[in-house]
């Protein structure tokens, strides 16, 4: 019981964490003066956000084991393939199928993550069962994310952009299983910084052939920031940070945990960005997040409980 409450709690912290990321990119692309459909400039500030992550990464576990990480040779190849698709498919797939659909297809189409992930460690990996209360559990979860997207909305199938944030949920869920995988022979912490670096690298090189505006734009030029440079490097210092610590201890937890077991908390992630938006930008909350909240909890609940239902009759 202790263990299980450890992991939930670890788990909630990197929702919390992700829930985090919503209305702190909003609040960096305003102080960054990025307009929402600048797609290639997006790009290149998550690349940047997300190569800062990996620096943070192996600085600070360097610093802790008081030597350098370095990855090995024949370690390059997997990083490379993590990175592929954790950070550079996942986000790409992500913000290109954003510019061509709306916030609320992107919302329920990226709620798909859960369910392949769970799926490609179940039929495709073999890594653990497919079970009836598993996809249960996951039809709670994605039910409690249509409550807090469809309501008062509608949604009109896009199909390039649908398809694209379905292929940045695909990504994702490979990447929950390769962690996985990774994490039996390799140091987590080393693959995640790393793979965060290699990652964030390649995508502001794709969106310079793209014409992103980012790097010209603030080469210096304090008039960019309006006065506010500081808080443009804070937050974009606080959101390396956040995908450094998150995806660093979602990795260890995944190591040490059947992959639908942490992936169905994947679902908490938009109930923190509706409460934090709240707080930190003035939105509104309503009763249909209570009801949303209620769904996830539920399908949370069913996933783990098959977990203890599978020990007790071992």
């Amino acid at each position: 019981m202790k263990k299980n409450l450890l992991t939930f709690a670890g788990a909630l912290i990197c929702c919390l964490l992700w829930g985090s990321a919503i209305p702190s990119i909003k609040l960096g692309y305003e102080l960054w003066n990025i307009e929402g459909n600048d797609t290639w400039t997006i790009i290149a500030f998550a690349g940047i956000r997300f190569f800062l992550a990996g620096v943070l990464v192996i600085l600070i576990s360097s610093i802790i084991k008081r030597k350098f990480l370095l990855p090995r040779l024949k370690e390059i190849k997997d990083i490379f393939i993590l990175s592929l698709f954790q950070t550079i498919g996942q986000y790409i797939f992500f913000y290109l199928g954003l510019a061509h659909t709306s916030g609320v297809n992107t919302a329920v189409v990226d709620s798909l993550t859960t369910f392949f992930a769970i799926i490609m460690a179940s039929l495709v990996f073999k890594m653990e069962k497919l079970t009836g209360r598993k996809l249960l559990g996951c039809a709670l979860g994605f039910t409690g994310v249509l409550v807090i997207n469809l309501s008062g909305g509608e949604y009109h199938i896009n199909l390039l952009g649908d398809l694209l944030v379905a292929m940045s949920a695909l990504c994702y869920g490979v990447s929950s299983v390769l962690i996985k995988k990774y994490s039996k022979e390799h140091d987590t912490v080393l693959f995640s910084g790393y793979q965060f670096m290699m990652g964030g690298l390649v995508m502001v090189i794709v969106s310079m052939f793209g014409g992103q505006k980012i790097i010209s734009k603030t080469a210096l030029s304090p008039a960019y920031f309006d006065g506010q440079a500081y808080k443009a490097v804070l937050i974009l210092l606080y959101l390396s940070l956040i995908s450094s610590v998150a995806y660093t201890l979602w990795g260890i937890l995944l190591r040490t945990n059947d992959v639908s077991k942490i992936s169905i908390f994947g679902f908490m992630t938009p109930i923190f960005g509706v409460i934090l938006s709240a707080i930190l930008l003035g939105e509104g909350l309503g009763l249909k997040y209570l009801i949303a909240l209620l769904f996830i909890g539920l399908g949370i609940i069913t996933v783990n409980y098959q977990k203890n239902l599978d020990h007790s009759t071992d």
